[in-house]
């Protein structure tokens, strides 16, 4: 049974007290029977204390929102992968639409990041997506199984199985536009086909695939009720803890 997963993506946002305050105020509020996997992604600042903070609630972990493709060295600004890791932290998202784009992040660039975060035994949220230029231009399938195969396919199926998918529509992030529910499972649905030729049908079913665009409380239920929609990697509703839970108890 594939696990169902909702994560949130805080970006650059919140001073080092109003994140606490929010995963106080998660903590408090969420239903400790839950039999979903909450992520919170804070910036790298406050990954340690708020992983202490959720130690106690197994189902609440913890990821870093970038690591660097290198292990270690002269590269000033930079966290590596053993950093996130000593920060007691669980998961790194890696490939996301905005690094891609605005820090020029190629492929093999994501490569060598998914690499050095399993080598820590840290797992991955690896990102995906298509401009609306590509949609429109019909390339966005091939454009996809690019970015998984160049991004993950050196991958074995031991090592495969410590990651999470997040398929981003770009064209719907942050700007309130969401692709349709038939949209969102079609590319979930190429997706997981894209697995099981690789790897099988085992692992393929076994891989939870997240919806990352423009996901709230007021469609959540619908996106995750689709049959190959496992949640949410959520921005901006993830920054207020009560859109946050209704969209975790959107299952």
């Amino acid at each position: 049974m594939r696990k169902n997963i909702v994560a949130g993506n805080w970006k650059m946002n919140l001073t080092r007290g109003s994140s606490l305050g929010l995963v106080d105020e998660i903590l408090e509020k969420i239903s400790k029977d839950k039999n979903t996997e909450i992520i919170l992604s804070p910036p790298f600042l406050y990954l340690y204390k708020i992983a202490k903070m959720c130690r106690f609630n197994k189902n609440v972990k913890v990821a870093a929102q970038n690591c660097s493709k290198e292990v270690k060295g002269a590269f000033t600004g930079e966290i590596s992968a053993e950093m996130i890791a000593s920060c007691a932290a669980d998961y790194v998202i890696i490939g996301h639409s905005e690094r891609r784009e605005y820090f020029l992040e190629s492929n093999d660039d994501l490569a060598a990041k998914v690499n050095n975060t399993l080598a820590e035994n840290l797992k991955v949220i690896f990102c995906c997506g298509e401009s609306l230029k590509q949609r429109e231009n019909e390339i966005h399938f091939d454009w996809i199984k690019q970015q998984l195969t160049q991004g993950l396919f050196h991958l074995d199926s031991t090592k495969i199985s410590e990651i999470v998918i997040a398929y981003e529509p770009i064209w719907a992030i942050g700007t309130g536009v969401t692709a349709s529910t038939e949209q969102a499972q079609e590319m979930h649905n190429f997706i997981r086909n894209i697995f099981y030729e690789k790897y099988g049908n085992e692992v393929g079913e076994k891989i939870s695939i997240l919806y990352g665009g423009s996901c709230k409380p007021t469609n959540a239920k619908e996106l995750f009720s689709q049959k190959d929609i496992d949640g949410g990697l959520i921005g901006g509703a993830s920054l207020n803890a009560d859109d946050f839970l209704a969209i975790i108890n959107s299952f």
